[in-house]
């Protein structure tokens, strides 16, 4: 029987990479590895866990979203905005250090 994992992060939470430095906002959560196995040979390098849940990251001062292992999240205490073009694709409010969607979604 396989141990099931909550995810430390919710979607809006701004975070910190700790291995690269970034602060970045979580627009989806996977509960555990969803890429192809090629990508996580070539770009997974440290090898975290495929059974523990990845984070889709909006980059901060970037055009990027980044894939990202939970062990290499920390929470950014800050509660100061990210800077990222897409932003408001993803949020359509800032408070205390959250986004939120208050958009109807159809």
């Amino acid at each position: 029987m396989s141990e099931v994992y909550s995810a430390k992060f919710a979607v809006g939470q701004v975070i910190h990479h700790n291995k690269f430095d970034y602060r970045g906002v979580i627009i989806d959560v996977d509960p555990v590895f969803s890429a192809t196995d090629e990508w996580y040979e070539k770009v997974a390098r440290s090898r975290p866990p495929k059974d523990k849940p990845w984070y889709h990251v909006l980059v901060e001062n970037s055009l990027t979203q980044s894939y990202v292992a939970e062990r290499h999240l920390e929470v950014d205490e800050s509660l100061k905005p990210i800077k990222n073009p897409a932003i408001n694709i993803f949020f359509s409010s800032f408070k205390n250090g959250i986004y939120f969607n208050e958009k109807a979604l159809n």
